[in-house]
């Protein structure tokens, strides 16, 4: 290996900013069409003229508009204001534009960005193994670092081409910018070890990968080291998916904020990964051959698990060019790829002292099941409350009989006011042939969370299941999945994937400030969408789950003084109780591998539109929720990418 020596920089700022603008402006005259989509992942959606006036025209999107307008106008200005009103005209000519809502900074922006003084402005150094990389990427990537708007950065250039990409070194070599360094080395050792050669001649504090066909928004290391001023070090940013031509939308990657559980389900952090270097020695050094083919995802995982602080910009910073020889091209052509990273999940679970089992998903490429252990002396104790509708507890308990999975198992039935002598003839024949079940009577007028307090008083298990009587499982061992992660120490409430009858999608976990309140994950997507970003297919940590099917350690839920009888006896009960979990530095989980149908409120009916007094509660308890929980509503769920809709539970773009 030799390392090339410092050339003089005769970049300016100005011509920096320029390229940049140069790069990821819109050619001439050029039509914006969505590209293809990966496999389980929903392609973008373009609105026809119609759906999209028809959106406009609904109030409380037509309000939400101004509100964003208004608010954009105040922030970045008239430019920025204009800008977004072409992208909505846009929309509704000819479809998504993604170089609008992609968070490409405006030039003046850019030239803030740059005089800007932080209290740390710390080199990045930026690691970009080259291995037969076509010159145009190459002279693209190059320009793309060259513009960055924060300027005390490194470039790292790993050079293993074959001979016949000699063109690969002299096209580097001619750079002249001292901040670039070039080294060329003889063999070709596999991307971690040539990664690894990188990280060594790398001077900077902080590092940052780069892959050698791809590139960089030019606030990209300005957001990072923004991020590191408030105590990150790990910072990662959204991302997108372009063709090999940098022009056409394959999909946006918006991400959540750091969640283990989602990212032991799929490597949602990818790029652009900036952390610093004390934390790479701390997590055991470079990339390890071992995984190469996810090499990136071991890494990332280690790089967490020892994190003070991770951040996540919810901004495009990084730009994912698809061709055929990219991991972003179809990651199914690449089965090594797959095997290395459920290697990789297998080896943080060992790291970690989790007993489980890592299994790739089928259909999903990329997303992994981790099948935990769970400890056969964790006994649960079912609450079902219940007033009658002998037919629908008749089909919760075959259900839960059938499909537990979990011997260490007591049913209590919560009796409440039942009226028809088919109830209590019934009761008679399940306590005789149902083992385990009691009957506990609670009789005061309906309280969701008091009949549930009340059940919990009698209850013998380490966990208790809330669990609705309209609550039908079909998938085998669902107690034996939410008690795996139920008995972790750092879980707080386990909730399982629910369906209409119709099979679409009624709950997979609840988004904070979804209506102004609280909703829920992807509603009403078909039984088999895998949700975007495999969040419909693998574990997610969420700020709630519903209490139609809700696992929490008894400890736990008497701690907290169980649900709040007096503000949520309806409504919000389980959000709240949810939130307050989180509030203790819990994680919340929801587990697609505990699913069956939930008969939505069949046994009592739909208090959000019922009328009368039903519905007033409703409005009184959703108006209290909103108040105590005000502030979370307006930051945002960390869970929950800001580019997303909050008017609708559909996962819909803004």
């Amino acid at each position: 290996m030799s390392a090339g020596q410092a050339r003089p920089a005769d970049a300016q700022p100005e011509q920096d900013l320029a390229r940049a603008a140069a790069l990821l402006a819109p050619a001439e005259g050029a039509a914006e069409q969505p590209g293809p989509a990966q496999p389980c992942t929903p392609p973008p959606q373009a609105d026809s003229v119609g759906k999209a006036l028809r959106r406009v025209m609904n109030p409380a999107h037509g309000a939400s508009l101004l509100r964003r307008g208004w608010r954009c106008l105040r922030q970045r200005g008239p430019q920025a204001l204009a800008r977004e009103v072409s992208y909505r005209v846009d929309l509704m000519r000819k479809g998504e534009s993604w170089r609008f809502r992609a968070d490409i900074p405006l030039r003046r922006e850019l030239k803030a960005q740059a005089q800007e003084e932080f209290p740390r402005m710390p080199k990045v150094s930026i690691v970009v193994p080259l291995y037969n990389t076509p010159i145009k990427y190459l002279k693209q990537m190059i320009a793309s670092v060259r513009a960055q708007s924060y300027k005390n950065w490194e470039l790292v250039l790993v050079d293993a081409s074959t001979p016949a990409y000699a063109a690969v070194g002299k096209t580097a070599s001619r750079v002249r910018d001292s901040r670039i360094k070039y080294c060329r080395i003889a063999k070709n050792e596999g991307i971690s070890a040539n990664t690894n050669v990188g990280l060594a001649e790398a001077e900077g504090d902080y590092l940052a990968l780069l892959d050698h066909d791809d590139v960089l928004s030019p606030n990209a290391l300005y957001e990072a080291v923004k991020a590191i001023n408030d105590g990150a070090d790990v910072v990662y940013s959204d991302e997108i998916v372009l063709d090999e031509k940098l022009k056409n939308l394959g999909e946006y990657h918006f991400k959540p904020d750091f969640s283990p559980d989602t990212l032991r389900g799929c490597n949602y952090i990818t790029h652009f990964l900036v952390f610093s270097r004390d934390l790479l020695a701390r997590a055991g050094g470079g990339e390890d051959p071992a995984f190469d083919g996810a090499q990136d995802y071991d890494l990332t995982l280690r790089l967490t698990e020892h994190a003070a602080k991770v951040a996540h910009v919810p901004k495009v910073l990084y730009y994912w060019r698809r061709h055929a020889g990219s991991t972003a091209g179809n990651m199914e052509a690449k089965p090594y790829a797959l095997e290395a990273g459920a290697k990789a999940v297998q080896a943080q679970l060992g790291r970690l002292g989790l007993a489980g089992q890592v299994q790739p998903i089928d259909g999903c490429p990329g997303a992994y099941r981790t099948i935990y252990e769970a400890r056969a002396e964790e006994s649960v104790s079912v609450l079902i409350p219940n007033k009658d509708h002998v037919e629908d507890l008749k089909r919760c308990l075959a259900g839960l009989y059938k499909n537990a999975g979990w011997s260490n198992l007591e049913v209590i039935v919560i009796e409440n006011n039942s009226a028809d002598p088919a109830t209590t003839a019934f009761y008679a024949a399940a306590k005789e042939h149902l083992p385990g079940l009691r009957l506990v009577r609670y009789e005061g007028p309906f309280n969701f969370s008091a009949i549930n307090n009340f059940g919990a008083r009698f209850a013998r298990g380490r966990h208790l299941l809330l669990l609705n009587n309209d609550v039908a499982f079909e998938t085998p061992d669902f107690i034996r999945e939410m008690v795996s992660y139920s008995q972790r120490p750092d879980v707080g409430a386990v909730g399982a994937k629910l369906f209409y009858p119709d099979g679409t999608v009624q709950h997979a976990g609840v988004f904070v400030g979804l209506g102004g309140s609280a909703g829920h994950n992807h509603k009403g997507h078909p039984r088999d969408s895998a949700g975007d970003m495999y969040r419909l297919a693998t574990a997610q940590n969420m700020s709630a789950v519903t209490g139609a099917c809700l696992m929490v350690k008894k400890s736990l839920y008497d701690a907290l003084g169980g649900l709040d009888e007096e503000n949520f006896a309806v409504a919000y009960n389980d959000v709240d109780f949810c939130l307050r979990l989180r509030g203790q530095g819990y994680l919340n989980v929801m587990t697609p591998f505990a699913a069956g149908i939930h008969y939505e409120s069949k046994s009592r009916g739909d208090d959000t539109h019922a009328g009368g007094e039903k519905q007033a509660r409703y409005e009184a308890e959703k108006a209290r929720f909103v108040e105590k929980y005000r502030d979370l509503i307006d930051a945002g769920d960390p869970y929950y990418n800001p580019h997303f809709t909050t008017l609708y539970e559909n996962y819909g773009y803004k």
